[in-house]
């Protein structure tokens, strides 16, 4: 791959010339910052040390001190960060990761999961100029386990490079990783450490293919099962760093940025280090990946020069038609393919109890609502921690033991946000369905993003239980419902989907390359038939095929099927669709990033998170978690806890099955 940078070497560059405008810049009261960042974001790192040469000539004073006198704040450090080396620079980033109280792991596992060989050598001795240390030592005296081992292999700078590929030693290491962790009981670290942390990135690429056949499931899912912590996160970034370092930067800068708050030091880092590289990559990826492109991010969540210079190095706009670079239309190619490859294990985070007994539940529910004032905690204890077929079992025994109705007491004791939830888990999945279809059509106003995420995400067994519960609990069809309550495309959508007609098997190649080209042709018909054609194959066809659909689609028109979505449609009807798109991809992520929105800000939406955590805690609920701590950096424990309170927060820190 040639230049994918957006700072190049500047044509008639004088040094000399350079230094007398930056004095200038600096002279007197007060500095002229447009002039100081247009002149060092338009130069490259070989002439900015050239320009500092210079300026020590001619005026005797040090550059980068008079800079760091004259400017303050994130200007400062981005404009300072940009006159040293990337050497001295990444030796300052460690540096600044290891010393004082606490250790900045993110930065370590960033700059060492994306280093090749020469730029990780270059920076140890950077950092043994600068300091007078030891770079592996002050690492080793700051880390500890199975992280300060891959981090002090990667640190050795010793990554093959050579490009050849032994076919049998590819075998052998998809081997070898599936026996150190899905084959056996506990994790055999060494071995990830020695493949992970030696192999060239080609050979890795290959044994991540292979290892998908071995063990039906990616390389990362098998690390987020088998690993934990920042270990985890470090083994994460190099898999991701192997399989594409544009994508891997896109992601980070999406986090340093996203919900309160910028993580200015993370987004100088990589705007700095990447801007010679491959920023122009990174903002492909970054628009693969997420609704707006990398410069607009960066406009709305900074300001003043520190925001002129962060485009400067940005180096402009991307259309967000869904147009591809080769490089781009690659990996989203390949993220499809790895979409279907990839036999995710779903894992509840609420199982049937043992040594379960409904009569002695039933009691001790009795008991908690008997007399003046409720038990809470006996009843969350006991409701959250049972599956919904053992919870249909003690509404039976305790009607027929005690003549009462389980329901009506649950509702006569309890209130608000804990009553929703403890009756949500105690009706049946159907009967819950139903009820929150009801909760999302009546009333003034609808709930279109919940009628969506159901019908979209239910099996068509799911869906049809739903219908037999609607109609007995409200006498209509669900259908007449979302009728009389929906209107034009997206009724015929939310229609076609509550039919639970979806087809069911794998895809059949030679009809999804048909598909793809349908819908390729359909993005340049009247809006109308557009819409129709896509509803025609998106609500019809089965996830397994929609996946092959979608990857050829990116082969066939060049083109992001998520992005065209967004692009040429709009209300409704583009939420549909691309809730249909995100759960064919990846599931879990779509219900991720659905909690994520229902906490995220003022005020929580508690209809979203109660109709999410009961419905997913039996089914996929450990998945989502993962997701929603990969995608978010923090763990949906930790985002509960600080979202809710009571008895509703205890009730739904059960459901959620743990800390990640």
């Amino acid at each position: 791959m040639g230049f994918r940078g957006t700072i190049t070497d500047a044509a008639d560059f004088d040094p000399t010339a350079d230094a007398e405008t930056l004095f200038n810049a600096m002279k007197g009261f007060g500095s002229d910052k447009d002039a100081i960042l247009d002149l060092v974001t338009s130069r490259s790192n070989r002439q900015r040390q050239e320009v500092i040469a210079a300026y020590k000539c001619s005026f005797g004073k040090d550059l980068i001190e008079d800079l760091k006198y004259e400017l303050t704040g994130k200007f400062e450090r981005l404009i300072v960060s940009l006159m040293r080396t990337p050497a001295y620079h990444d030796a300052k980033e460690i540096h600044d990761a290891v010393k004082g109280v606490g250790t900045s792991e993110r930065c370590l596992i960033e700059i060492l999961a994306s280093r090749n060989n020469r730029q990780m050598n270059e920076m140890v001795a950077a950092y043994k100029d600068a300091y007078g240390r030891d770079m592996e030592e002050d690492i080793i005296a700051d880390t500890s386990g199975h992280f300060k081992k891959m981090l002090v292999v990667l640190l050795q700078g010793t990554r093959d490079e050579s490009g050849v590929v032994d076919a049998d030693l590819v075998q052998q290491d998809a081997q070898d990783l599936y026996a150190a962790g899905e084959e056996q009981w506990g994790t055999d670290e060494a071995k990830f450490i020695m493949i992970l942390g030696n192999r060239s990135v080609t050979h890795l690429c290959m044994v991540f293919d292979a290892f998908e056949k071995v063990a039906e499931m990616s390389i990362e899912d098998t690390i987020k099962r088998e690993l934990s912590g920042d270990f985890e996160r470090l083994m994460l970034a190099v898999v991701q760093c192997i399989r594409s370092v544009p994508m891997f930067f896109a992601k980070r800068l999406y986090k340093a940025m996203k919900g309160l708050g910028t993580a200015d030091n993370t987004l100088i880092r990589i705007m700095i280090c990447r801007s010679e590289i491959d920023i122009l990559d990174i903002r492909e990826c970054f628009r693969l990946l997420y609704e707006k492109s990398l410069f607009n991010m960066i406009t709305d969540d900074t300001s003043g020069d520190y925001k002129r210079t962060l485009l400067n190095l940005c180096g402009g706009d991307d259309d967000i038609a869904g147009e591809f670079f080769p490089e781009a239309a690659q990996i989203a190619y390949k993220m499809w393919e790895m979409s279907a490859m990839t036999k995710v294990q779903l894992r509840p985070t609420v199982r049937p109890a043992s040594s379960f007994d409904p009569a002695a539940d039933a009691q001790a529910l009795r008991k908690a609502m008997k007399g003046f004032g409720t038990d809470e905690d006996a009843i969350i204890d006991i409701v959250a921690q049972r599956s919904n077929a053992q919870r249909q079992e003690i509404r039976r025994t305790f009607k027929s033991l005690l003549g009462r109705d389980l329901m009506k007491d649950l509702k006569s004791e309890l209130s608000k946000n804990l009553e929703r939830l403890i009756i949500g888990l105690m009706l049946t999945p159907a009967e819950f369905d139903a009820k929150m279809m009801r909760k999302a059509i009546e009333g003034a106003g609808t709930d279109e993003h919940a009628l969506i995420e159901i019908l979209v995400t239910r099996s068509n067994e799911e869906i049809l239980a739903m219908n037999a519960a609607y109609q007995h609990a409200y006498k209509k069809s669900l259908e007449e419902a979302i009728n009389s309550d929906t209107s034009g495309h997206f009724c015929r959508i939310l229609v076609s989907l509550v039919q639970g007609a979806r087809e069911d098997g794998p895809a059949d190649e030679e009809r999804a390359i048909g598909d793809s080209q349908e819908l390729a042709d359909a993005c340049n018909a009247e809006s109308d038939d557009m819409v129709m054609k896509f509803m025609s194959i998106l609500c019809t066809r089965s996830f397994p095929h929609l996946r092959k659909v979608f990857q050829e689609f990116v082969r066939y028109s060049n083109k992001d099927i998520e992005q065209i979505i967004k692009k040429e449609m709009s209300g409704d009807v583009k939420n549909a669709f691309y809730a249909i798109v995100r759960s064919v991809k990846n599931q879990p992520s779509y219900f991720a990033d659905r909690l994520y929105k229902a906490m995220k800000g003022l005020g929580t939406d508690d209809r979203a998170l109660i109709r999410i955590m009961v419905s997913r805690s039996e089914a996929d609920l450990f998945n989502i978690r993962k997701e929603f701590k990969e995608t978010h950096d923090v763990s949906l424990h930790e985002f509960i806890k600080g979202d809710t309170s009571g008895d509703y927060r205890k009730t739904l820190l059960l459901l959620c099955g743990g800390e990640d």
